[in-house]
């Protein structure tokens, strides 16, 4: 046992700010998810027929998750405790963007005032990670 304990043990460890080399993070993921989501409410509201209607919903459902997919990442994976410090609404952000994004809000919402709820949150995370990007 000790054996294998030491063959399996590593041999070098090391540490970064992020999951890989910076550049693999930006919001525009997002943000595009929540253009078709808007993009998908506008045409719910000009069709009324009943199996398009039933296909948008269940799409537009699907991008919500991947908006809040997106924003989870950013949040839990590229922004750190000195962004916290620097700006201290972005956890409260993040928390009505993703709020913005689920069922009380995009998600489960036709009316596109919600969506262009979620890309307002979403252009203000923007701009603060690209001061973030100058920053670094």
């Amino acid at each position: 046992m000790r054996l294998l304990s030491r063959i399996l043990a590593p041999r070098l460890e090391v540490t970064a700010h992020c999951d890989l080399p910076c550049g693999v993070y930006d919001p525009a993921q997002a943000r595009i998810e929540a253009e078709s989501v808007k993009a998908i409410q506008e045409k719910f509201q000009s069709n009324e027929d009943p199996e398009f209607r039933q296909r948008a919903i269940e799409i537009k459902e699907q991008r919500c998750e991947l908006v809040k997919h997106h924003l989870w990442v950013l949040w839990t994976d590229y922004f750190k405790p000195p962004h916290f410090e620097k700006y201290p609404e972005l956890h409260e952000l993040f928390n009505r963007a993703t709020k913005a994004a689920g069922a009380g809000g995009a998600k489960g919402s036709t009316d596109p005032k919600t969506g262009t709820e979620l890309l307002d949150y979403i252009e203000q995370i923007s701009t603060i990670f690209w001061e973030t990007k100058k920053a670094a």
